[in-house]
């Protein structure tokens, strides 16, 4: 079992590495051309790693923190040289995500059952996707699961799920489109209960135009849920779309001011030079970065490893 154990781990790594490439490659491009010539790191190499970070999306507060730790350890080491800056960096970063709160290498907690995961986010991130990857892991850990197709406003978006739930072979609770959300909720956590489900999934709808309306509908879903599972629900997940860059910060903050994220989910990130956002992300929100999606396949959504993530992201290619 071990045996097998260790081919996936490398197989999940080397999805990693390929879905950081872009991110990695647009990055170490520019830090060649920022040191060519350099023997030190300097005031020009700082300045210049500073405007490459924040080129990243790694956004603007968390460049500062990095440029301030690599600061001190230059004027603690006197002299660093340019080829020393690679290795500096990557321990740098990779130490402010592990200052950061994890959501540890557990799935999901399985003192509660069921447990009730809520997924926000705007349309288009990927979060239908990202609903039906959760459940195909979680049905490939002999877990079961239900899910609930609580966006309610867009009948692609009951469809899609409709359709992702056929795929993976897991229920799913739904009612015709314009129904309220709550009900479609409460249906679906009645119905888990009723079936001794282990994990349930439910779909919210991702308007952002009202962050008022947003936040009472959240509220009411919460409540109503309750009234079948009173510690529900244990995670809310916000998904956001890792190629956006500098929108997704937007969203994340949006989304954290309407409701209680307590984990998120990056996706999109193979196809896009714009990885350094998890970093930015990670480290802003102080909200565990559970997940991140790097390919198209069922197996690439993955549990979140800050260590790893670095050391994909400084892969030299």
């Amino acid at each position: 079992m071990s045996w097998f154990k260790n081919i996936f781990k490398k197989e999940e790594k080397e999805t990693l590495d390929k879905g950081l490439e872009k991110s990695s490659q647009g990055f170490f491009e520019k830090m060649t051309k920022a040191v060519v010539g350099k023997s030190k790191v300097d005031d020009e190499v700082l300045d210049d790693l500073e405007e490459i970070l924040i080129a990243s999306d790694v956004g603007a507060s968390t460049t500062i923190k990095i440029i301030e730790r690599i600061e001190e350890r230059v004027s603690r080491d006197k002299y660093v040289g340019v080829n020393e800056l690679d290795k500096i960096l990557r321990d740098e970063i990779a130490g402010l995500l592990l200052e950061n709160p994890h959501a540890g290498t557990g799935n999901i907690d399985t003192s509660k059952k069921p447990y009730v995961i809520m997924v926000v986010g705007v349309n288009g991130v990927g979060k239908t996707t990202t609903i039906g990857k959760l459940a195909h892991q979680f049905k490939s850990e002999g877990k079961k699961v239900v899910l609930g197709a609580a966006d309610t406003f867009r009948a692609a978006a009951v469809d899609q799920l409709t359709i992702w739930s056929e795929r993976v072979g897991v229920p799913i609770v739904k009612q015709e489109m314009g129904s309220d959300p709550a009900s479609v909720a409460f249906d679906t956590v009645q119905s888990a209960v009723a079936q001794n489900a282990d994990v349930v999934i439910i779909d919210t709808a991702g308007r952002l135009h009202n962050k008022i309306n947003l936040m009472n509908e959240l509220s009411k879903i919460k409540r109503v849920m309750q009234k079948v599972i009173p510690d529900a629900p244990h995670e809310i997940l916000l998904v956001l779309d890792g190629s956006t860059g500098q929108n997704a910060f937007e969203q994340a903050k949006q989304f954290t001011a309407a409701t209680e994220v307590n984990a998120l989910a990056v996706t999109k990130l193979d196809g896009t030079a714009k990885g350094g956002v998890v970093i930015g992300i990670s480290d802003q929100f102080q909200i565990p970065v559970k997940y991140i999606g790097v390919g198209e396949k069922m197996q690439d959504l993955q549990l979140f490893n800050g260590t790893e993530f670095v050391d994909s992201f400084f892969k030299k290619r």
